[in-house]
């Protein structure tokens, strides 16, 4: 580590410290996310040991990118490229009121970012405000990559015990552990409303059963006859039939229709019905938008 100089502690992420530090033979300044390796551990823990395979692999404008892994006895440090700051602390400097244009080009870069994962066979499952970065031009960048995991045929069991509660679809709040792409789109759909509401979260549950109760007031119980198989999950339990109170124009009323339209079709609770990274970023809510 003597190659670079630490400037500033700038966060604690999944499973380390995060510092700023400026690279002494360049001059390029970059995040260094340190992880403690304890004497009684099992060694590298497997989420930094995940977040490295899967980054030396997804190389994309869209994605963080790892430069370095340095491994020294009781530390690992992994060097990335430097970002100002994550969507959420964006959010918090907005004051309530975000231009649609920026919006708009904040969500066709994470699509592009999540599109580009999923061709690979990455599934992310952890998208939240926190785990985006955005630098002083406005790119967008895929982060923290501690809980994804690569997927493939033959269809495989994964834990439901992944992504923050307020950005988890219904089909894994119950229990589900036979996703695939579907998870992340979920996870897109309430970043997607946050953005447009300037920060305001879409779903902010205080535990699963609150979480599922504010999804369905929203967006109606699903039933057998909407979501197919829906009583096998593991930790199905029966709804209230809720109808929805609220329209998308009270919801996100700075929304355009073809964004609420775009908006919904990430939103179904049926995971099998919701829309895919790149069948979106050829919906029509993104065709008068310039290249970002």
């Amino acid at each position: 580590m003597l190659k670079y100089d630490k400037l500033e502690k700038i966060g604690e992420g999944t499973y380390g410290t995060v510092f700023k530090a400026r690279s002494k033979d360049s001059g390029e300044v970059v995040a260094l996310k340190r992880v403690k390796l304890d004497d009684d551990d099992e060694g590298v823990p497997s989420s930094a040991l995940r977040e490295i395979c899967i980054l030396r692999e997804l190389k994309h404008r869209n994605v963080v990118r790892l430069y370095d892994v340095v491994h020294s006895e009781n530390k690992l440090t992994l060097v990335f490229e430097y970002c100002d700051q994550d969507l959420k602390k964006f959010f918090d400097s907005l004051n309530g009121y975000i231009d649609q244009q920026v919006a708009r080009s904040l969500m066709m870069q994470l699509l592009r970012g999540l599109s580009f994962c999923h061709a690979h066979h990455v599934l992310h499952r952890d998208l939240k405000p926190q785990n985006l970065l955005i630098n002083t031009n406005g790119s967008l960048k895929l982060a923290d990559f501690g809980l994804a995991r690569a997927f493939g045929i033959p269809v495989r069991c994964y834990s439901a015990e992944v992504v923050t509660l307020w950005y988890r679809p219904p089909d894994v709040l119950f229990g589900g552990k036979l996703y695939n792409t579907s998870i992340d789109m979920w996870s897109a759909g309430c970043i997607f409303a946050e953005i447009s509401n300037a920060g305001r979260p879409l779903f902010p549950g205080a535990d699963v059963d609150d979480q599922l109760k504010r999804i369905f007031r929203q967006l109606g119980t699903p039933t057998e006859d909407s979501w197919p198989s829906l009583t096998q999950l593991p930790d199905y339990k029966p709804y209230p039939l809720y109808h929805p109170a609220l329209t998308w124009g009270q919801v996100v009323p700075n929304l355009s229709s073809k964004g609420r339209d775009l908006l919904q079709k990430f939103l179904m609770c049926n995971p099998t019905g919701r829309i895919d990274a790149e069948s979106a970023l050829r919906h029509p809510y993104f065709t008068d938008v310039n290249d970002a």
